[in-house]
């Protein structure tokens, strides 16, 4: 559990009650379908390693970065200490340009936290899986632990009731595109330190001035409200409140993003055939399901930046199908050894520009 202080921006114990209480506790299941999917992703998991390591090349130990199984409101809850430990330099560069203001200190908190909760309740319902890489183990007993795997089990379960596909292999099949985000983070360190090192370089970029946050406030309601008079999708809301040296920052971390998660589709969709039998129907089904969203939903996702996690999906993945196509896996990997050969934004959508800079005009056979 979350502590509070009164240097906290948002009050995270609030925060994360509200999004227990605001989180649909999942689909009905007995007590022995619970242990069964909390065995049969822990279990899957596991054997998801050995065959993500074989396709991809990539070595990782398998004694780090723990799998955990949760609730919606576990899943909150790991969310809720993880954005605290990310914006608690925000919060300290924002004490700095001011003197407390009594009240506000206390009531401001509250307010956010109520907000930060409703938030983390809507996305608990949608998130079947996801690898922290910044989480350690405070007690010391995950020493050299590079981050944890959450899986939600009852959303796993919600969707593949919904979708009418072998639970088996859906269960396996998320587990694979998982467990390559697990793989990546462990087998290529640096991942964590650089993605660390940018969140940092854009809170020292964000704009504290009152004034400047009123200005681009005022841009954001201007846009909203001749996106909805056109009858047309805005940009989020991350995107308005960027300056140009966010926009900079933000502009590799999608890009790395995008290759992170672009990957982690390939893999799954690679090594599925072996070990998942339906994975093409599986395929099928699930992408109509992510277009299939009703209009207000894909309003709330746009503002949330989610259809722009969607676009990482696929452009990510045709990235990496195009290299791995054009110099083999082994070439295509050369995409871990440092920061310098990640892909840059116009690379990710022009993947023969990355081949040509990293292996020339006339790149090796695969």
């Amino acid at each position: 559990m979350t502590t509070n202080n009164s240097a906290d921006m948002v009050d995270w114990d609030l925060a994360v009650a509200t999004a227990r209480r605001l989180a649909k506790p999942g689909p009905a299941v007995t007590t022995e379908e619970a242990r069964r999917v909390v065995e049969d992703l822990k279990t899957f998991a596991a054997e998801a390693s050995a065959p993500v390591q074989s396709f991809t090349g990539l070595r990782a130990a398998a004694a780090q970065a723990p799998v955990v199984v949760v609730d919606r409101g576990g899943w909150a809850q790991a969310n809720a200490d993880g954005m605290r430990e990310i914006i608690t330099p925000l919060a300290d560069k924002l004490r700095a340009r001011r003197s407390s203001s009594g009240l506000m200190d206390q009531v401001g908190p509250k307010v956010t936290g109520v907000e930060t909760g409703a938030l983390l309740a809507f996305l608990a319902a949608k998130v079947l899986g996801q690898f922290d890489p910044f989480w350690s183990d405070a007690s010391g007993s995950g020493a050299g632990a590079a981050g944890r795997l959450l899986l939600v089990a009852p959303n796993v379960v919600h969707v593949e009731r919904e979708l009418e596909v072998d639970p088996r292999d859906f269960r396996m099949w998320v587990c694979l595109h998982e467990e390559t985000h697990r793989v990546q983070f462990t087998a290529v360190p640096w991942l964590r330190d650089h993605l660390r090192s940018e969140i940092a370089s854009f809170i020292e970029a964000t704009e504290v001035d009152p004034s400047v946050l009123l200005s681009r406030l005022r841009v954001i309601i201007k846009s909203v409200i001749e996106s909805a008079q056109r009858g047309q999708e805005g940009p989020s809301v991350l995107e308005l409140v960027q300056s140009p040296e966010q926009k900079a920052i933000i502009d590799r971390v999608t890009a790395t993003m995008s290759l992170l998660e672009g990957h982690a589709d390939v893999v799954m969709d690679g090594v599925g055939p072996e070990v998942v039998p339906s994975v093409a129907t599986i395929r099928e089904k699930f992408q109509r399901r992510r277009a299939g969203a009703n209009s207000l939903d894909r309003t709330v996702r746009r503002l949330l930046g989610i259809e722009a996690k969607m676009r990482q999906y696929r452009d990510g993945a045709k990235f990496v199908n195009t290299v791995v196509d054009q110099v083999g896996m082994s070439g295509f990997n050369r995409v871990w050894e440092s920061t310098e050969m990640l892909p840059t934004l116009e690379e990710i959508t022009d993947p023969v520009a990355w081949v040509r800079r990293v292996h020339g005009s006339s790149p090796p056979s695969p």
